[in-house]
């Protein structure tokens, strides 16, 4: 039986191209009538191979969907982020908008937030220093989100106004670098993002620094475009751009933990 399903079907790799030409060879032999499943001995060999490479009712998953299904993985290992520490004492986040100098955000785990803007170090007071659909967000609701898809979904759409669908993809896409989101909620965003049929894969890229990666891109609700690179092999987003006139440009140039805090504390 080994055999029989090794010439059927090849045998199966975790591997979004190979799962795409087994698909085409059993919808080959269906249209064909050469394949009976029935006839088929449920042999503990086929269902693995059913349910490895071919889910039930699930269509043979897309270029775009199988980049995002890949960057979980070491979405959900990553300890530290881009921010090339082991520290998990501040969440920091360094980018350039524009083409113009560099900014810098630092928070600590009780959510104490300082920011680097026009070469000075400030304290954020007065505000959370996150936000979602134009809502503050505390590090706490941060740490405190699903690290499931369907929930982490349901759960990012409550807080977006009036359960916007049009912000979304936005909404999930800054877990994945704005905020200091739980490595499982990182991959739980990848996944969901996977799911959203508004969200576009647009091919191989590279952001202004020559980094390499895959794009992809949404409409936000005032009809911009915003397209993201990613890089799934780190799961880092490295730039973020609108399309249009006046469309901003984001470099992310560190997303993660370190030990290192503001200099010169205010």
């Amino acid at each position: 039986m080994d055999e029989l399903i090794r010439e059927l079907y090849g045998t199966p790799r975790e591997d979004p191209r190979a799962r795409h030409r087994v698909w085409r060879k059993v919808a080959a032999r269906r249209r064909r009538g050469r394949l009976t499943w029935l006839a088929i001995p449920a042999t503990a060999a086929l269902t693995a191979i059913l349910l490895t490479v071919l889910p039930a009712g699930d269509p043979p998953p897309v270029p775009g969907r199988s980049i995002l299904l890949t960057a979980p993985a070491s979405a959900a290992s990553a300890a530290s982020g881009g921010s090339g520490g082991s520290g998990r004492a501040y969440w920091h986040v360094r980018k350039q908008r524009d083409g113009g100098p560099e900014t810098a955000l630092w928070v600590n785990a009780r959510g104490r937030a300082w920011t680097f803007e026009r070469g000075r170090v400030s304290r954020v007071t007065g505000r959370p220093p996150f936000s979602m659909g134009g809502r503050g967000m505390t590090y706490e609701q941060i740490q405190a989100l699903p690290a499931e898809a369907g929930a982490l979904r349901d759960h990012v759409a409550a807080m977006l106004p009036g359960g916007s669908r049009a912000l979304l993809a936005d909404a999930l896409s800054g877990l994945l670098w704005t905020k200091p989101s739980a490595p499982g909620v990182r991959a739980a965003a990848y996944r969901a993002l996977a799911d959203l049929p508004e969200v576009h894969y647009l091919g191989a890229a590279t952001d202004p620094r020559g980094r390499g990666g895959q794009a992809f891109a949404y409409a936000l609700p005032s009809g911009v475009r915003r397209t993201l690179i990613i890089d799934p092999a780190s799961s880092q987003v490295l730039s973020s751009a609108d399309s249009g006139q006046g469309g901003r440009s984001e470099l992310i140039l560190t997303a993660g933990w370190t030990d290192q805090g503001p200099p010169n504390l205010p």
